[in-house]
């Protein structure tokens, strides 16, 4: 059953008229009637009863009506869907991220991605950085929000953000009262740092870089989550050494003071295998933008 045959017969349907319906189709009145009656052939059904004078809708044809509308309307969709596809605008991308990057970073590429492709699903999972290498590489992911460094993963990274470490204190510490806390001011404090588990590579060099600015950290506890971190923070327990990004929602009883580390920095990357796609690069223009903003 062609599509054509069927649109032909919904404009004859709809106009009750072969010159209307014709003109409608911009066909000529004898092709009309030529796809009508294949369409008819086709079926082995009567659709239309029809005389020198008028046209009228069969009891068949009035049954066949709302299905071939159904149809067209589906074919139509179909024909759509395959567009937006090949443009990058419809499917769904599954993106995993590091929790950090919650209170900004993902809420912009969240809202942007739905402003700019709102057919555009985004399955979205809180993972640490080894999980996602790992599931990236099975192809269980289209694209991972990573802490940095990562070293030898195999993976396409971009860096979509550098942000400055902070220290997260109760506010009643002996350094709450400084404006910038200096490495070697946090000798001799309990410290929670993110464990290496999470994040091997943020992990080891955070640590070089205050041992190399004079601070030898008293460790005493590593922690896969920010939040559990500020939450001993603010439980008077210590002190923690985190990305400037994970202070934007900080506890009761509890502040950031930044701390002077020259040009060491957190990153987060974007991190992606496999061949590129249309979906892919709508992703990476909007995360290009969210950038920009950040």
């Amino acid at each position: 059953m062609e599509l054509k045959h069927l649109r032909a017969f919904v404009a004859l349907a709809e106009e009750l008229h072969f010159g209307r319906a014709a003109q409608r189709l911009c066909i000529v009145q004898p092709a009309l009637s030529m796809q009508i009656k294949a369409l008819e052939d086709e079926l082995d059904v009567r659709l239309f009863e029809r005389d020198r004078h008028k046209v009228a809708l069969s009891v068949t044809g009035r049954l066949f009506l709302p299905e071939a509308r159904a149809t067209l309307h589906q074919a139509l969709r179909a024909e759509q869907t395959a567009r937006l596809s090949a443009r990058g605008e419809i499917g769904t991308l599954r993106i995993a991220f590091v929790s950090s990057v919650l209170p900004k970073l993902l809420p912009a590429l969240i809202r942007t991605m739905h402003a700019r492709y709102p057919l555009i699903t985004l399955e979205l999972k809180d993972m640490p950085t080894p999980d996602q290498i790992a599931a990236l590489h099975d192809n269980q992911l289209d694209f991972g929000l990573i802490r940095l460094p990562v070293h030898g993963s195999g993976l396409d990274i971009r860096v979509v953000l550098e942000e400055p470490f902070v220290v997260a204190l109760p506010d009643d510490h002996a350094l709450a009262a400084r404006t910038l806390i200096h490495p070697p001011d946090l000798r001799g404090f309990p410290a929670f740092v993110l464990a290496r588990r999470y994040a091997p590579g943020f992990h080891d060099e955070m640590l070089v870089a205050l041992k190399r600015e004079g601070a030898e950290l008293e460790i005493a506890q590593e922690l896969g989550e920010f939040s559990t971190m500020l939450a001993l923070v603010s439980a008077g327990l210590g002190i923690g050494v985190i990305p400037s990004a994970a202070a934007m929602a900080l506890p009761p009883r509890v502040v950031a003071r930044p701390l002077a580390l020259r040009d060491h920095k957190a990153g987060i990357g974007l991190a992606s295998s496999g061949a590129s796609s249309p979906i892919k690069r709508a992703l990476l223009d909007v995360i290009h933008l969210c950038g920009d903003g950040l």
